[in-house]
């Protein structure tokens, strides 16, 4: 038996499934958190016992608040290629929606801005959340591009997680149709 999260949601986009966090995820997960791709990310892993520590927090997080970061999955191929979600870690400010691509190879094709997309309309619907911000650091040029794409404001009045140098950049919700096309909530 393969232990799994119970009674997490699945999301499906055009292209994409997010899922939850699974065991076989780690390898993937351990390389990125090793790799200079991880630069931005707060508890970046240089070895394999500290990336472990930060899987476990990955996938608790869903235990403990009911939500957390998808896996972001190929819908066609099945391969993973990042994570995004609903993010409350102990100590941030406020609830924040978060994305990384593990793979290179996957970066520069609309994949976190496909999931955001859902992700938003799933934080809204799904899980009642009025707002949200995404914690950037200010010399992340690719995610502020995307924070700017999904048509986040930076909140120059909002705290960030104490200690950090991280910019607060607030959500908008939107809704995404199978077609791709996005509803502002009014």
């Amino acid at each position: 038996m393969t232990p799994v999260l119970a009674h997490t949601p699945v999301l499906t986009t055009p292209r994409l499934v997010l899922r939850a966090p699974v065991a076989s995820d780690w390898p993937l997960w351990r390389d990125f958190m090793a790799s200079e791709r991880a630069e931005f990310v707060n508890a970046r892993a240089r070895d394999d016992n500290a990336a472990w520590r930060a899987f476990g927090h990955f996938v608790g997080h869903w235990v403990l608040h009911g939500f957390g970061q998808f896996v972001i999955t190929d819908r066609q191929s099945g391969a993973t290629l990042g994570s995004a979600g609903p993010w409350f870690p102990l100590g941030w400010p406020e609830k924040e929606l978060g994305w990384l691509i593990w793979q290179p190879e996957a970066e520069g094709k609309g994949y976190a801005y496909e999931a955001m997309c859902a992700l938003r309309n799933h934080v809204h619907e799904d899980l009642g959340w009025n707002t949200a911000v995404s914690y950037i650091a200010p010399d992340n040029l690719r995610s502020l591009a995307l924070a700017r794409r999904l048509g986040c404001v930076h909140d120059q009045t909002a705290e960030a997680p104490e200690g950090s140098p991280l910019q607060v950049w607030r959500h908008s919700f939107i809704s995404a149709d199978n077609d791709g096309s996005v509803e502002a909530y009014a």
